[in-house]
């Protein structure tokens, strides 16, 4: 059986189990109707699926156990952050139905974009887990610098379909964000490093849309306004954890924000084109009107 089915067993196991406990038997057949589904042979020996309890307990630090006054497994304890757990469990949802079998092909499109630097992922994660060093060449697109680089390895981004390293950069004794594509010639040595404390990387990107950190900026207090359909799609995939609904209308959807005003920002609001208005902050609408300003003296 190849790693790929048995981690997509997982999956399954997982999902099934996040619904409510199940018997083995139920486990089983639930197993037996995704084999059907994806062409995989997802059916195992009960000894085979104790096994599989200690890999998702290693690999997701989800504790599974069994409840002899039902006889009934259950999820018992799992990572406190389950978003983390959901979106590796999209990932994977994702990654079986590419691979489910070539007659499916006719019926899922996927967009053929893919950003360059994935190739490293799993040796960045190696370093991360294991707290040691890393040495990788970087360029930067903006002055075509190349620089040799040396870094404590934190965390993993991905913003807009790329992936950037957060890590503590020896050089300059700050921590920053590094895009994979960018990156190459990783080493991962042997030199062990202690995580600072101090760094928490949710809070580094608490008020902070894309990649691009706040830095030594404030988060403003944002109004946006939407015109009823668009506002249907920004309930549906919010833009931010921060978004909360101030009134939604026939006529437009008001929504609230807490956030820096990073370009990434700028970016995704001049996205929506005339779909949006912003009606707080002033400076962030006058530097939308701006950039509008200096788009159409472009066609003039």
């Amino acid at each position: 059986m190849s790693k790929r089915e048995s981690i997509s067993r997982y999956n399954l196991i997982i999902k099934k189990l996040r619904n409510s406990p199940a018997s083995f038997d139920e486990i089983l057949h639930y197993l037996k109707i995704e084999s059907e589904i994806q062409s995989y042979d997802f059916v195992v020996s009960k000894r085979t699926y104790q096994r599989d309890l200690e890999d998702i307990r290693s690999i997701y630090n989800i504790d599974i156990r069994y409840s002899s006054s039902d006889g009934k497994y259950f999820i018992a304890s799992m990572e406190e952050d389950s978003g983390i757990t959901d979106r590796i469990l999209e990932a994977f949802d994702t990654f079986n139905a590419l691979n489910i079998t070539d007659r499916l092909s006719g019926y899922i499109y996927f967009n053929k974009r893919r950003a360059l630097g994935t190739e490293n992922l799993y040796g960045l994660l190696h370093a991360i887990k294991n707290k040691v060093q890393i040495t990788f060449t970087y360029e930067k697109y903006y002055d075509g610098d190349v620089s040799k680089r040396t870094a404590e390895p934190y965390a993993l981004k991905e913003s807009r379909q790329r992936w950037y390293l957060l890590a503590y950069d020896l050089r300059d004794k700050i921590v920053k964000s590094f895009a994979l594509d960018r990156l190459s010639d990783l080493d991962i040595t042997r030199r062990p490093f202690v995580y600072k404390k101090s760094f928490d990387a949710g809070e580094y990107y608490r008020y902070c849309f894309g990649i691009i950190s706040a830095g030594t900026s404030q988060p403003q207090d944002i109004v946006l306004e939407f015109e009823p359909l668009q506002g249907k799609y920004i309930k549906s995939l919010p833009i931010h954890e921060s978004q909360h609904i101030i009134s939604d209308t026939k006529e437009s959807l008001k929504i609230g924000l807490k956030l820096v005003l990073t370009y990434d920002f700028v970016m995704e609001l001049l996205s929506y084109g005339k779909d949006v208005k912003v009606l707080k902050p002033a400076k962030l609408a006058k530097r939308l009107c701006k950039i509008y300003a200096e788009a159409l003296e472009q066609y003039q």
